[in-house]
């Protein structure tokens, strides 16, 4: 082991691995944290895994941690909660801060202030029982993206291009959330950008043979295709990198993370969402443009830890 990572692990004291939680994406967490925990074991360093759950501050406060790793994914563990009761036991952690948590998790919000700054982000509606499909379908295009604003892992998602359709999918969705939105279909290539510190990771090209890149080709099919290099010219990369980074940054976040991005037609990024707690299982993205860059698994785990070290 490097000396200085030798040191780093000192520093780090014991840590917890939260993870599970009661979110729908619990199971996408508890592989998270599984993978998170066999890394940390492998790097020799003091930790304790914690499923959050019930009296999860006692139980924080029990396991008589000095830092914890935040694999927990959805409502209650990606939208600030979590952020907060750690602030408020004065425990450093993994990732964004409780504003940026919180905002992050809102898609609606973050577009809103994408707007509001200039972020590319495709157009988009805030549906309601009430709505006019047929306008709603017209306004953005004749084919939409309905999502709940607060879930993650395409989790309510639905591509549609009809009335029925339409009312369909905000009725799944608004099962999920009280807030639904409509997004303007997005036809061209796929992309998501890592954040790892104060720097964007190799982008990752997403292709797949469903009609989007929905919970199923992200975590269960195994002809999903992976793009790393991304095919881009290295100075459009950069340029995309360099906006990932961009809309990363203005929502307030740290630490690492995720943005995923569509190219439209014209050849311009459109920022879609961040993710402020990415999955870290055997399929997921920030794994691989870690490794892309040059950075094990284990060594992934370590710099998102030694960023909550400041």
């Amino acid at each position: 082991m490097k000396a200085e990572n030798s040191q780093l692990i000192k520093q780090l004291g014991r840590v917890g691995v939260l993870f599970g939680g009661r979110s729908a994406e619990r199971d996408i967490s508890l592989r998270s944290g599984a993978a998170v925990v066999s890394a940390l074991a492998e790097l020799g360093v003091d930790h304790v895994a914690i499923d959050i759950g019930e009296h999860s501050i006692d139980h924080l406060q029990k396991a008589g941690i000095d830092r914890a790793f935040i694999a927990l994914h959805g409502p209650g563990g990606e939208d600030g909660r979590i952020q907060a009761v750690l602030e408020y036991l004065d425990i450093p952690y993994t990732g964004s801060d409780v504003q940026a948590s919180a905002i992050g998790m809102d898609k609606l919000r973050t577009k809103q202030l994408w707007r509001g700054i200039g972020v590319a982000t495709p157009d988009f509606l805030v549906l309601n029982k009430d709505c006019d499909w047929s306008d709603v379908l017209a306004s953005l295009g004749g084919e939409v993206m309905v999502k709940p604003a607060h879930e993650g892992s395409s989790i309510g998602m639905a591509r549609v291009s009809h009335v029925a359709e339409l009312q369909a999918a905000y009725a799944a969705a608004a099962k999920f959330d009280a807030v639904v939105i409509a997004e303007c279909l997005i036809r061209g290539e796929e992309y998501t950008v890592a954040v790892l510190g104060e720097r964007a990771l190799p982008a990752i090209k997403l292709e797949t043979d469903h009609s989007f890149y929905d919970y199923d080709a992200k975590y269960l099919a195994d002809d999903t295709r992976y793009l790393c290099p991304c095919g881009l010219d290295a100075a459009v990369e950069q340029e995309l990198q360099a906006q990932a980074l961009q809309a990363f940054r203005s929502i307030g976040c740290r630490g690492w993370g995720r943005v995923d991005v569509m190219r439209d037609g014209a050849g311009k990024f459109q920022m879609l969402e961040v993710n402020t707690v990415p999955g870290m299982t055997d399929h997921s993205l920030v794994p691989m443009a870690a490794k892309a860059a040059g950075l094990g698994f284990s060594e992934l785990i370590l710099a998102i830890l030694a960023e909550s070290l400041g």
